[in-house]
């Protein structure tokens, strides 16, 4: 069995993951992760799936083959390694760059951003623009927890950290 990491993107439309599960099921895979999202009427997937090499060039014929989708692949491999995982939840109010502003903060201290998901809303009582995210980050120096949460803050005083890590 392979791994392989793949993302597909088309017009969103009832049936679409069956339609893909139903493909992948059919060549022998096994679903092993994902993020599916409908955004603005677009229907966007990222998967992990174990394939048997003898079916994956089937198994792409056919989720090519599905109307209106366009896929990625490459080839993974699992990879071992000493990291402390975190999760976390930042909320702020709107503000362009604001993406750049947190990434870079991590990224300066050497932090692997594993998973982000973001989402613009309107704070219920006020109506003020608000940046939600929630995201998970990869440690390899379990030290640099305290810094990453003093960048964090740094970025504003409007910004509200919580560390979701049980």
């Amino acid at each position: 069995m392979l791994r392989y990491l793949v993302t597909l993107q088309a017009t969103d439309r009832e049936g679409l993951v069956e339609q893909i599960a139903h493909a992948v099921s059919h060549h022998g895979g096994n679903w092993l992760d994902s993020e599916l999202r409908h955004i603005d009427g677009i229907f966007a997937a990222i998967l992990l799936l174990e394939v048997p090499s003898a079916h994956w060039d089937e198994l792409i014929e056919t989720l090519e083959s599905l109307e209106g989708v366009a896929l990625t692949f490459a080839k993974t491999k699992k990879i071992a390694d000493k990291v402390t995982h975190l999760s976390y939840s930042l909320v702020a109010y709107d503000r362009p760059g604001l993406v750049h502003e947190i990434s870079n903060k991590i990224s300066a201290l050497g932090i692997n951003i594993e998973h982000m998901s973001t989402r613009y809303e309107s704070a219920s009582h006020t109506g003020i623009a608000l940046f939600r995210a929630e995201f998970n980050v990869g440690l390899k120096d379990a030290s640099h927890e305290d810094k990453l949460t003093e960048a964090l803050h740094a970025i504003g005083d409007d910004v509200v950290l919580d560390n979701l890590t049980a």
